[in-house]
Formats: C-alpha cells, sequence, structure tokens
C-alpha cells in the first residue's frame, strides 16, 4: 500500500493540479511541456505565402458582439465580397445580413444551429473564415476550416491549452494555410508608433517590456452566450487572456523573429471578487481564477516581460503597456509619454537648448512631434479611414484591413500561427507554474528550432 501511495504521489507531481492538462513533466525544477514531432511532410509556415487573391471570399462565424461588429467593418473594405454568415442563433444571422442589405451587397448564405459552421467551412467559394465564438470553440472550427482548404482568422486567445495551440500549428503546416489570430491591441496607434521608434533605434536596445489586460468586466458578464467566458474563468487558473498585452511586447522583442521566449514564473492572489461573482451568477461555490495575476517572462536574449490579469476588482482600464530601451521609454497606461535620455529625435523634435534627462517624460509638444514623425506607415496609410469605420478607435478596422491587404497580396500575414500559439499559451503555463508553487516553466519553441531564421519584425508590404 505505501508503494502505491508512492506511484500515485509521483504521477501527480508530474500531471501536475487542476487547471492544466498535465502534458508535462518536472526536469530540475522546472516543468517542461512535450513537445510533438514534426510528421513527414509537414512544414514550417514561417514567412508563408500564398497565391494573391485578388477578391477575398469571407464566411464569419460567430456574430455577437465581436462577430457583428465585424461584418459591419469588413463593409468598407475593397476585394472582399462575405458570402456566409453563421451563428447557434438564427436572430443573430438576420440582423448581420440586414448590414449587407443596407449597404446595397449581396446578401450572405445563412447557417445556424450547432453544426452550421460545418457547413459554412465545407463551401468551396469561401478564402477566409472569420471566427468570433467562445474560447473553447476557436480551435475545433479552425482546425476543420483549414482542412477544408480555408484561411483562418480566429479571436483572442487562439486556443485554451498548449495541446490545442500544437494542434493549430500542426494543421496549419500541415495544410500550408494562415491562421492568424486577431489581436487587435498590436494596432492600436500608440503600440504601432512605439513599434515604429523601436525599429528605428529610439529607445536602443529593448531591455524590458510590460503589458496586461486589466478590465473589470462586472457589467459584461451576462452578455456572454451561456455565460461561456465566468464559466471558463471559473474552472481555469492562470492568466487566461494574456494576448492584448503580450502581443505588443512579442513584436517590438522580434519574438520568433530573432529571439524566444524561453521560461516564466506566475503569481496569483486569492479569488474573492471572481468567487461571488461566480456564487451571484453560477451558484458556484469554487473559483479557479485568481483575481489578480502577474507573470514573469525571460528570453532568450535576456530580455524579460511583465505580465499583469485582473477582471474583477474596480480599477481603470489599463493594458499596461511600457517599453524599456537603454536609451528610452514609452508608457501607454495611465499617461501616454516618452522619456529620452538622449537627443537623438533630430533637430526638427527636439531643439538643442531643450535638455532630455530621461527622469521625466517629454513634453506634449515634443510628443505630438514623436507621434507624428514616427506614425507607422500602415497607420499614415489609413488612419483617417480607421478612425471613421472605428473599432476600438480604429485598430480593429487596421487589423482587419492588414489581413485582406496581405491575402490579396500573397504577403505573409502580420500575425502567424506561432504568434498565435505563443500568446495563447500563457493560460495553461502560468496555471501550472502557479499549481507547482510558482515553479519556473520552460516555454514551448511552436517553431521547432526555426526561431532565428527571420531577423527583426516587419509589416509586409507589396
Amino acid at each position: 500500500m505505501k508503494k502505491l501511495i508512492l506511484m500515485l504521489a509521483a504521477v501527480l507531481t508530474l500531471v501536475g493540479c487542476a487547471g492544466t492538462s498535465g502534458d508535462y513533466r518536472i526536469v530540475d525544477g522546472t516543468i517542461v511541456f512535450n513537445t510533438p514531432e514534426r510528421i513527414e511532410g509537414q512544414k514550417s509556415v514561417l514567412g508563408l505565402r500564398t497565391a494573391p487573391i485578388d477578391t477575398v471570399r469571407v464566411g464569419f462565424i460567430g456574430l455577437g458582439m465581436r462577430g457583428h461588429s465585424a461584418v459591419q467593418r469588413f463593409t468598407y473594405l475593397e476585394g472582399v465580397e462575405i458570402k456566409a454568415l453563421c451563428d447557434l442563433l438564427p436572430d443573430r444571422t438576420d440582423a448581420a445580413q440586414e448590414i449587407l442589405k443596407k449597404k446595397n451587397l449581396p446578401e450572405a448564405a445563412l447557417y445556424s444551429g450547432e453544426d452550421g459552421w460545418k457547413d459554412l467551412c465545407c463551401r468551396d467559394d469561401i478564402d477566409l473564415v472569420y471566427i468570433c465564438t467562445g474560447w473553447q470553440l476557436h480551435v475545433p472550427m479552425a482546425v476543420y476550416a483549414m482542412q477544408h482548404g480555408k484561411h483562418v482568422a480566429l479571436e483572442v486567445p487562439a486556443a485554451t491549452s498548449v495541446a490545442e495551440c500544437w494542434q493549430l500549428v500542426d494543421v496549419a503546416e500541415q495544410t500550408q494555410k494562415h491562421c492568424m489570430m486577431l489581436e487587435n491591441c498590436v494596432y492600436d496607434f500608440f503600440e504601432m508608433t512605439t513599434l515604429n521608434m523601436a525599429e528605428q533605434g529610439l529607445f536602443g536596445e529593448i531591455l524590458h517590456v510590460e503589458g496586461g489586460y486589466i478590465h473589470n468586466l462586472d457589467e459584461f458578464w451576462e452578455q456572454y452566450q451561456g455565460n461561456w467566458r465566468l464559466s471558463f474563468n471559473q474552472s481555469h487558473r492562470g492568466d487566461v487572456y494574456a494576448t492584448h498585452g503580450l502581443g505588443p511586447a512579442c513584436q517590438v522583442l522580434d519574438i520568433h523573429r530573432g529571439d524566444r521566449m524561453t521560461r516564466l514564473v506566475s503569481m496569483d492572489t486569492e479569488s474573492i471578487n471572481g468567487a461571488a461573482t461566480a456564487k451571484r451568477l453560477m451558484d458556484a461555490d469554487s473559483f479557479a481564477n485568481g483575481d489578480h495575476t502577474m507573470t514573469m517572462i525571460g528570453t532568450a536574449k535576456g530580455k524579460t516581460i511583465l505580465l499583469q490579469h485582473n477582471v474583477y476588482t474596480p480599477r481603470p482600464y489599463s493594458r499596461e503597456y511600457q517599453v524599456t530601451g537603454t536609451d528610452g521609454f514609452a508608457n501607454k497606461y495611465p499617461v501616454e509619454g516618452f522619456a529620452f535620455r538622449h537627443k537623438n529625435l533630430g533637430e526638427d523634435v527636439v531643439k538643442d537648448h531643450e535638455d532630455l534627462t530621461g527622469h521625466d517624460f517629454v513634453s506634449e509638444e515634443i510628443k505630438e512631434k514623436i507621434m507624428e514623425k514616427y506614425k507607422h506607415p500602415v497607420v499614415r496609410e489609413i488612419e483617417d479611414q480607421a478612425r471613421k469605420v472605428g473599432g476600438h478607435g480604429g485598430m480593429d478596422y487596421i487589423m482587419d484591413y492588414r489581413l485582406i491587404y496581405c491575402l490579396r497580396n500573397g504577403l505573409p500575414l502580420d500575425q502567424d500561427v506561432y504568434d498565435a500559439a505563443e500568446w495563447s499559451c500563457i493560460g495553461e503555463l502560468s496555471a501550472a507554474s502557479m499549481d507547482n508553487g510558482n515553479m519556473p516553466v520552460e516555454f514551448p519553441d511552436f517553431t521547432r528550432g526555426d526561431w532565428n531564421k527571420t531577423q527583426g519584425y516587419r509589416h509586409a508590404v507589396k
């Protein structure tokens, strides 16, 4: 009996606790998730280029909050045909159809019910499937769509476990289809300006980046169909919604374009507000997700990232965006600003008599000059239209525009399937760290060794 108890204890040590899939082992005090072999005939999709599509034919799955607004935005894009609309509830497909009618656009085929999305994916007149459902359905739908010859764009997070992340990577590599996670925050005007400044060396060497998702969701919990979001948080520990903060951080650090995330450590508080909300709305007696989580990440080149997640307590909205470099600093919340120690901004921005010590943000006048001078070329191209169409101030429209632009021109997408996997796997990795006393976790290399074959993040242009 004693031997059996010891064996069971060893198994529990290997598979971890509730909140993770347990597909890992502990090696020298570090949690290591298993990496599946790349099967014969499967090849990398780094920098994937596919044949240009003059008119991108799109089918939408999920027409709630995000999907309905996406259909609206797509009516402003050139080179697009909306061919099909699908939702569990038929009244939502009807509402989305009305958007097309008001724009005098051809009506789309409508699908509803539990399996309507499969019928949409099987159509032979669709190039891109755009998925805006609850998180738990993202991977099954994306995999099915790619296996039926479609490119895929799917909302955040792309996947909810490490195993699902590998599934997306493997199927994208097997089918050679694009799989882009719709991380809109990398298209925020401030983040894109900062990225452009970093690419031009204004911050010197980037050392540390911060990001997060601080957003009290009290007024939104009951708007999620079937309570899927609160239910997911009730049963999952860790940073389950990391991509808004992590995406901009990874781009500015050239993740899998010359550097890679190698390890993380995560901590969380107890659940007080989350547990109370679950008790009130679900009559649940337990709640896995801590009210506040923190994750520290290290990279192969010795850079660091700090992520935070809190959707339960009364705090002003923040994505915690900060960039720390050897020559400068950028901050978005709660005040947008830049700090520079050296006068490397040019005479057109900073005059000789203006002394930049780096102790304070530059003046509002200088900041405005910086934002204009280093405005990202993509933003400069379509800023007016983006602000007009909207979607979180315009960043949603830029995201959709870039997706269609790249597909129409046969260019690599701004976000590839490795981004989707790297940014989404934080949920399970952080839970594994927390479940094991804040133990370090080795970061999976979803590129399988190809992370430094491309040097530097850039938006592709024709």
